[in-house]
């Protein structure tokens, strides 16, 4: 069986989106199914137009140009035709088995419109709504002409798709208010490649030091810097949490629009030697990064996109045996169970969060429990075979019809 991937974009970019689609096409090959891949214009720049990456092979789409690339809104639109025209050479080279597009709703039009004069099914992959992320990017507000636009698309391409899958029961049910069946909708959880992550028991000796570390409490977060992951909580909580735990240390590892913001909150706050911001660090040493990290904090907001959407961050922070402190959002909910692979707190609430840091520094003795139950939870549920298998009954479903 060969399944043609239709991506937004790739490898060697890195983003969540990037590494969980690695990670799916990597496991695909490993149950003896072959992938091809065409990337979107969004890709962006390229040096041929059929690249192979980590020993994936990816058919990549010219950006486009003309009068209706520079009007708002119908320059996405205009993304479609040059993608399905490189679905059609990618199909005819090829000879794929099934479309798999994933999100955004883009990338499914243009599979179906190729799925459509080639006969082959379509499944349509969602990673997230993409008009909920752009109220938080600010390039739209939740109830207008693109917010609704966006969202009549991505309904019209889950209706006509032959089959749907999702990466959380939050988007499933979701679909399913907009009336779609439940026997068309797969999910397909985010998930771990157990190998790849290492328990870290002890720190970085040379990042420590460098950061002047030693003997003091270290909370962290890894990763971009989005309004909706709610950082300026984490930093107006600073406050609370030092009058309860003198000398703790907030590392802040990573970049964003946001980043500038933080930084000036961290000055107006006078929280300069207790905020280290190191900026974005090199893919390979993230983890020396992660081993200072006492308790991992994920204060996402609560609004339709966290309700919705499960990240991967958490698992992660569980495969390498560190503890970790999340808002209960829905997204959240769906991975942490309170007290025992982690702890949740009151969403959008600054001292409920500054309660709960000194409330878990405080139960020392629980600590190897919750982070024994984190490591069991990614090494026996969320780890990637048993979520790719997912894919088996709905591929074969497809080819028997």
């Amino acid at each position: 069986m060969k399944i043609l991937h239709v991506l937004d974009h790739s490898i060697p970019l890195h983003s969540g989106y990037t590494f969980r689609t690695r990670s799916i096409l990597k496991q695909q090959h490993a149950m003896g199914w072959q992938t091809c891949h065409v990337t979107s214009p969004k890709h962006g720049q390229f040096e041929s137009p059929v690249e192979e990456v980590d020993g994936l092979k990816f058919y990549r789409t010219q950006v486009p140009t003309g009068i209706l690339t520079r009007i708002p809104a119908w320059n996405q639109m205009a993304l479609i035709a040059p993608m399905r025209k490189r679905i059609l050479e990618a199909i005819e080279e090829e000879k794929p088995d099934i479309l798999h597009a994933h999100s955004p709703a883009l990338n499914g039009m243009a599979a179906l419109q190729a799925g459509r004069k080639t006969g082959l099914p379509v499944v349509y992959e969602i990673r997230a709504f993409w008009e909920d992320a752009a109220v938080d990017h600010g390039t739209c507000k939740e109830g207008d002409l693109r917010y609704r636009l966006t969202r009549k698309l991505e309904t019209h391409v889950v209706k006509q798709a032959d089959a749907v899958t999702t990466i959380c029961e939050g988007l499933k049910h979701d679909l399913l208010g907009r009336g779609l069946p439940a026997d068309k909708i797969t999910v397909i959880p985010n998930a771990v490649n157990i190998e790849q992550f290492n328990l870290l028991t002890r720190r970085d000796s040379a990042l420590e030091e460098q950061f002047g570390l030693k003997d003091r409490r270290v909370l962290g977060f890894l990763g971009s810097f989005y309004a909706y992951e709610g950082l300026d909580m984490l930093v107006r909580a600073m406050p609370q949490i030092l009058q309860q735990n003198p000398g703790t240390v907030l590392l802040l590892v990573g970049g964003g629009p946001q980043e500038q913001n933080l930084k000036k909150l961290v000055e107006e706050l006078g929280l300069k030697d207790a905020v280290i911001m190191p900026g974005r660090v090199p893919h390979n040493e993230v983890n020396r990064y992660y081993s200072l990290v006492d308790l991992l904090v994920y204060p996402r907001k609560s609004m339709r996109l966290t309700e919705l959407v499960t990240p991967l961050k958490p698992l992660e922070a569980m495969a390498q045996g560190k503890l970790l402190l999340a808002s209960d959002v829905g997204g959240h909910k769906e991975l942490i169970h309170h007290g025992e692979t982690g702890w949740l707190f009151p969403s959008n609430d600054v001292p409920a969060l500054a309660d709960s840091v000194a409330r878990i520094f405080s139960m020392a003795e629980q600590w190897p429990a919750v982070i024994a139950n984190g490591r069991s939870f990614v090494e026996q549920v969320r780890n990637w075979p048993n979520s790719v298998a997912n894919y088996k009954a709905l591929y074969q479903g497809l080819l028997r019809v």
